[in-house]
């Protein structure tokens, strides 16, 4: 399943995420690394020093998602920041205070 703005496809499927109990806020595109990472996690009764390898990859996967969205946000205010710039005249008129009115 193709995720629109991001580079990273959703590899767990719905059905799968419901049945092994993935909160909705961690349903984005790392679902796949957090299934198995809960999985040892209960395993091992969630000891600090096991499950090493999940969470590495679990949260390198949530890294790069961040940093995807950081890059995103980035080009946006560039592309707005470019738009102002284009268009001073908008930006030299300010918005009065009070409103005229018809008989003005």
């Amino acid at each position: 399943m193709e995720v629109p703005g991001s580079s990273k496809k959703m590899i767990a499927t719905q059905a799968e995420m419901v049945s092994n109990k993935v909160p909705l806020a961690y349903r984005d595109q790392c679902a796949h690394l957090l299934i198995p990472l809960n999985k040892c996690r209960q395993s091992e009764f969630y000891l600090p020093w096991k499950c090493e390898d999940e969470r590495h990859s679990y949260e390198k996967c949530e890294y790069e998602l961040v940093m995807e969205r950081m890059l995103q946000m980035q080009k946006i205010r560039e592309e707005e920041a470019r738009s102002k710039q284009k268009s001073p005249v908008q930006a030299q008129q300010p918005i009065p205070l009070i409103p005229k009115t018809a008989n003005a």
